[in-house]
């Protein structure tokens, strides 16, 4: 066991992309494990990007850049025979140049119809210009097909020419070229309908995550993450997350509730609202929305090991950041302190004047001591720019109050 745990050590840390890929791979069929797998590599600084038709294969793989490609296996609805013929091809005649090229070059009853919708939902056809993902599902003008029904067709007819081609006896000067079809102009889906369709195909998302726009909300004013939420039992959390399922019932009396599903970063949990909790909040059960819900961990009724959070407030996650944020405290290192980082930060904080209270922390780590100094005179807008602008300063750290 010690030498397995040596010769594991060592190949995460001299080949992280290619262990990972391996690892995660060999549980590709259980999403959970997935979805562990990709926090870690995340935290290892490993990326894990969509699956891509023209440098995916089966199995998760490592591209040049050391990133790891989503295995086109995990994708459902896409089946072994689709990626196999794909793969093969490929590798023989070079990548793919559009979704055109791609279904006259493939066995279309292998690669079919469904495949290519999944495939399409997973952004594997990222790979292919600027085209959005909600393209390849437009109908053409007049024509009862979307450009994926289209591509179908056109790849179709164009190998049954080929096929022509080779029975006569005139060879190819007797068969005129098909000209590809061009897809028609069209908006991309909102981020959160792009995410929701990738995770319905992957299980998981990789363009991004629901909450990222409320990355600062969640960090600063979330106690607690779902994943985690049963060690603060007795305890008062705050959790954030997205609606992904919701269900209004009626009880043996003819009350009204509702369950309803919410997912963060980490987990997702089943919450319930009853009596006056459900007419307060049943406005906010809607699948998509972003919740900022206040709770207290308590056992489930009738049990004595399965603990839930009993929500005692729940609200937007979109309004949280103005109605909680009352200043906003910069941490700096004594050492890092010179003219021309003061004039820096001087004009970062005159580019976003607001209502939020500055104040800052210094630190001596010679002395070990630290010194607030709030500011008189200047407050601040804390928006998602500032932050952004605050993270590219080096050895700055903040915090909301």
């Amino acid at each position: 066991y010690s030498v397995v745990a040596y010769q594991t050590a060592y190949l995460k840390a001299n080949y992280p992309g290619e262990y990972m890929a391996a690892v995660l791979t060999h549980n590709m069929n259980d999403i959970k494990k997935v979805t562990f797998f990709m926090d870690e590599c995340r935290r290892m600084g490993v990326s894990v990007l969509c699956p891509d038709v023209n440098e995916s294969a089966y199995k998760f793989v490592v591209n040049k850049q050391g990133e790891i490609r989503f295995g086109l296996g995990a994708v459902k609805g896409v089946g072994e025979k689709a990626i196999e013929v794909m793969v093969e091809d490929r590798k023989e005649n070079g990548a793919f140049q559009n979704i055109f090229d791609l279904t006259k070059r493939v066995n279309l009853r292998s690669a079919n119809k469904k495949s290519l919708e999944s495939l399409a939902l997973a952004g594997a056809f990222d790979c292919f210009g600027d085209i959005y993902r909600s393209q390849y599902f437009l109908d053409y003008p007049n024509e009862q097909l979307n450009v994926l029904e289209k591509a179908i067709k056109f790849g179709g007819a164009y190998q049954a020419s080929q096929d022509a081609t080779q029975q006569s006896l005139f060879g190819e000067s007797g068969i005129e070229e098909i000209p590809e079809p061009k897809i028609p102009e069209g908006e991309p889906w909102p981020m959160i309908e792009l995410l929701r369709k990738e995770k319905e195909v992957i299980g998981v998302y990789i363009t991004g995550h629901p909450l990222d726009e409320y990355k600062l909300e969640v960090e600063n004013f979330c106690n607690c993450q779902l994943i985690n939420y049963a060690e603060h039992k007795g305890k008062s959390v705050t959790v954030a997350g997205i609606v992904t399922d919701v269900v209004n019932r009626y009880d043996k009396k003819g009350r009204p509730f509702g369950l309803f599903t919410i997912e963060d970063y980490t987990d997702s949990i089943q919450l319930a609202l009853f009596s006056e909790d459900y007419l307060r909040f049943k406005h906010l059960m809607n699948i998509g929305e972003c919740l900022y819900i206040k709770g207290k961990v308590q056992l489930r009724y009738k049990t004595t090991d399965r603990f839930e959070i009993r929500i005692n407030d729940m609200e937007l996650l979109a309004g949280i950041k103005n109605k909680l944020t009352k200043s906003i405290t910069l941490k700096l290192a004594l050492s890092d302190i010179t003219g021309n980082f003061i004039a820096e930060l001087e004009n970062l904080v005159q580019k976003y004047p607001g209502q939020c209270n500055l104040s800052f922390k210094i630190h001596d780590g010679d002395d070990k001591i630290s010194v607030n100094m709030p500011s008189k005179k200047m407050k601040v807008d804390v928006n998602n720019q500032l932050i952004e602008e605050l993270n590219k300063l080096p050895r700055v750290e903040y915090k909301l109050n």
